[in-house]
């Protein structure tokens, strides 16, 4: 800043004679007394209060005119050095407003809580856990559904199917409407329609009606979650967001360790029905608690004030973004493999290998116990390295367990004892890809994230609800499912390969284009 001032004193001694220096000034510009006084307070200064100080000083110094051309030429050196002074006080008071503005960015971006708290994880938990939790608790019911219903394995399954098609329309429809009016109406009409569908099935119906049934649990229950994870998107990014939903994971795995247990205790005594009143109270609590506790994520500024016409547009723009797509289709593959498991593991573990309900339901709680273990791992490990490295790792890993899954079961090696082990392992890596693969897709539509959420939830279960009756096509053995599974993995590893660049140069670390 000092730079100005000797350029200004050589302009001023070229202004007159040598006879006439005590004409001029007897201060140097830079020991006026606005400088001393910023100088001594040890604080900065700007340069115009210079300039201005020394323009007045040379208003006052009497020059006598003596037609000397370079007087002319002095005074418009001194005019032009005086006037880049200035300009080079506004580009630093420019820089130093820019500086403010940058460091008050920061200070906000450093205010934003790196992490959720725990209160608001289990609560979003057991949002997305709804689903999971009205599948799980139903499991050990399907042979009793079967035989009262006079209908096969198959059609039995159908009703874990058409839960998953009415979560793949109810995300499609929630996600939109969720960008309108904020989160929170959704989570709660949701809700309310989740505990309604389930106590009506405590009136008895014929399979058609029960069918229809699950897709209302399916669409509310698909309400529920995908705004979970929009609620998500909304507040974090990144490797925050990929730890949260893993975070997730923690409280959507206690389903598979106490639900399918809780279940079967309840079928057994009081009768399947009876199931569904229980899932009736479950729902009703998450709505009781996000109606208390679960804040709005989207301000009114932020949400779409479109219509229908704004909804297919934002769906257009997603769906042709081809690698969203390719990061959105790799939680449904993947999660493909687990439905394989969840479908046809009653069947094969209760009528092929002999297990009670109660076995059924302690190797399907120590498969959760796997699962939850690993996600947190993964919430480990988001901190630590990109989420498409974890993913291209992972990815073939879990392949190479299915596969010797699917050729313990083909030997009969181990008997039910090898075959539950080496199911249990395969299964246990469910719970990498999904997450860090719908944080990556979130990530490309952020401004849209209740649209993108939904068409990720609607993949997520249209996948699985056409992978996870295979099992039943080709015959329910142990083979049929491990078979199903490792095709499902095998289709999520080609996707990965092909349509992302997590095996290409530079995509190894950001998963960037």
């Amino acid at each position: 800043m000092l730079i100005a001032a000797p350029g200004l004193r050589a302009a001023m001694n070229s202004l007159t004679p040598r006879p006439k220096k005590k004409l001029l000034m007897t201060k140097a510009p830079c020991e006026s007394p606005q400088l001393n006084a910023s100088r001594d307070a040890g604080t900065d200064f700007a340069v115009a209060p210079m300039v201005d100080a020394v323009a007045a000083e040379l208003t006052a110094v009497p020059i006598e005119p003596d037609g000397d051309s370079s007087l002319s030429g002095s005074l418009a050196t001194a005019s032009a050095t005086a006037t880049s002074a200035t300009a080079t006080s506004a580009t630093a008071t420019s820089a130093t407003a820019t500086s403010a503005t940058l460091t008050s960015a920061d200070a906000t971006s450093d205010a934003r809580p790196p992490r959720p708290r725990p209160g608001l994880v289990g609560l979003l938990g057991a949002m997305a856990a709804v689903f999971a939790v009205t599948v799980d608790m139903y499991l050990p019911s399907l042979p009793q559904v079967a035989q009262e219903m006079q209908v096969n394995e198959a059609t039995a399954q159908l009703t874990i199917s058409f839960m998953m098609f009415g979560a793949a329309i109810g995300q499609l429809l929630a996600g939109p409407w969720s960008d309108r009016v904020g989160r929170r109406m959704p989570v709660l009409i949701g809700a309310a329609v989740h505990m309604l569908a389930c106590l009506a099935v405590l009136f008895g119906s014929g399979i058609v009606v029960f069918l229809g049934l699950r897709v209302m649990q399916g669409v509310a229950a698909a309400a529920i979650g995908v705004c979970a994870q929009a609620f998500i998107r909304d507040r974090y990014t990144g490797a925050v967001a990929a730890a949260t939903l893993s975070r997730l994971m923690l409280v959507i795995g206690v389903a598979p360790l106490f639900a399918p247990t809780i279940g079967g205790f309840i079928a057994e005594h009081w009768g399947w029905r009876t199931v569904f009143a229980v899932l009736a109270a479950c729902g009703a609590f998450v709505g009781l608690a996000a109606w208390k506790f679960l804040p709005e994520s989207l301000p009114v500024e932020r949400r779409s004030t479109g219509g229908v016409g704004t909804a297919l547009r934002n769906y257009r723009l997603i769906i042709t973004d081809r690698k969203f797509l390719a990061l959105a289709v790799l939680p449904g593959l993947v999660s493909g493999s687990l439905m394989a498991y969840v479908s046809g593991s009653p069947f094969v573990l209760q009528e092929q290998l002999g297990l009670s309900a109660q076995q059924f339901s302690i190797v399907f709680a120590l498969g959760g116990i796997a699962l939850v273990g690993m996600a947190q791992v993964n919430a480990a490990l988001v901190h630590k390295y990109s989420p498409v490295r974890i993913m291209r790792t992972v990815l073939p890993v879990q392949l190479l367990a299915m596969l010797v899954l699917l050729g313990v079961a083909i030997v009969g090696l181990g008997g039910a004892l090898g075959f539950v082990i080496m199911l249990i392992v395969a299964v246990s890596f469910q719970n990498f890809v999904p997450p860090n693969a719908t944080a990556l897709a979130l990530g490309r539509h952020g401004d849209r994230a209740g649209a993108a959420a939904a068409v990720l939830g609607s993949l997520g279960a249209l996948l699985p609800a056409a992978i996870s009756p295979l099992v039943g096509v080709f015959g329910g053995t142990a083979v049929a499912m491990a078979g199903v599974m490792v095709g499902s993995v095998t289709a999520a590893l080609l996707v990965l390969i092909l349509f992302t660049p997590a095996y290409r140069r530079g995509g190894w670390e950001t998963g960037r284009d």
